[in-house]
């Protein structure tokens, strides 16, 4: 499963396949505000950028990652990234509806990153509703994941304001941003709510549009 042929548009926000093309796009869009990135890795200049977009193609040629890069339609600018990852496939037994499937069962949507002028935009809710859409209505996915640091105040409040459903925190789950063993608070969406989250998710957007 790979992200060449998967371009996902709204009225807002363009996700494209992230490649090597993106680096001094992504290097702008993330050295315009760092101290934004306080609880989030976002590679700073373009080694740093380099290796990042190397490591999610690997992750993307593994099958287990689809990485895109966030456009802005109004001016065509790359405002960020985010990615499909830790791509699950569930040994479905032989005569299951599911059983043969290459398609994944569930997965995580995090590496979500946007730089300073497109926060409070409709881009990362348009970019969530565009990602889980497609993960629930065209992988048919049974399952999505989100992920953010337990300090991360504002991650989390964005998450349950598009209807993740808190999980509990995960330990020393993996490095922060400070190079310590963070503690994950964990949420998720499953297919049975995704019809309520999307019509939530439309109407943030609509409200927005009207204003």
């Amino acid at each position: 499963m790979g992200s060449e042929s998967i371009v996902l548009e709204g009225g807002y926000v363009r996700l494209e396949p992230l490649d090597l093309r993106h680096i001094d796009a992504l290097v702008a869009a993330a050295a315009a505000e760092p101290s934004l990135y306080q609880w989030s890795a976002v590679p700073q200049g373009k080694r740093e950028m380099t290796r990042y977009i190397d490591t999610a193609l690997e992750w993307q040629d593994a099958g287990t990652a689809v990485p895109f890069a966030i456009v802005r339609l109004q001016d065509n600018t790359v405002i960020g990234s985010t990615r499909y990852f830790d791509m699950e496939r569930w040994a479905w037994p032989e005569g299951h509806a599911r059983h043969g499937s290459t398609a994944a069962d569930a997965c995580e949507i995090g590496y979500t990153w946007l730089t300073v002028s497109a926060i409070r935009t409709a881009a990362n809710t348009e970019a969530k509703l565009l990602m889980l859409s497609h993960a629930f209505e065209s992988w048919q996915m049974l399952r999505v994941c989100l992920h953010t640091d337990k300090r991360n105040q504002r991650s989390r409040a964005a998450i349950e304001r598009i209807g993740g459903q808190f999980e509990g925190f995960l330990r020393a789950h993996r490095m922060a941003s400070d190079h310590t063993a963070r503690d994950s608070a964990r949420y998720s969406i499953v297919a049975q709510e995704w019809p309520a989250i999307k019509a939530r998710l439309e109407n943030f957007i609509a409200a927005r549009s009207s204003r």
